[in-house]
């Protein structure tokens, strides 16, 4: 190679998220990242998770057209990523579960017109 640089090619597996008229590729260095955060949100709030559960700790902005929440699920009471583990709100209650816990209590999105 010229001027001694070198291509160096990174094949990485990653995750299309579809938004209204984009796709955009999310890599798994940014998921390692949430489960860094994750982990410190369970190491700061301890035994208080049980008095917070349901709802959102912080919203953070991945780029102009996809937001990230960070959330603890209702039901489960795990610290989830909107990315990660899927996030529905229940109408009535605007309580937050993940997509598992959702699909269980057969929570359904409120964003249908009647």
């Amino acid at each position: 190679m010229p001027h001694g640089r070198a291509k160096i090619a990174l094949t990485t597996t990653s995750t299309t998220v579809r938004t209204k008229n984009r796709k955009t590729k999310i890599f798994p260095g940014d998921e390692a990242g949430r489960r860094k955060i994750k982990k410190n949100y369970e190491e700061l709030l301890g035994i208080r998770i049980d008095k917070l559960r349901g709802r959102v700790l912080n919203r953070e902005k991945i780029n102009k057209s996809i937001d990230g929440i960070y959330f603890i699920c209702y039901e489960c009471k795990k610290i989830c990523h909107n990315l990660d583990e899927g996030w529905m709100e229940e109408a009535g209650t605007l309580n937050n579960y993940c997509g598992s816990c959702a699909k269980a209590k057969g929570i359904r999105s409120s964003s249908t017109a009647a």
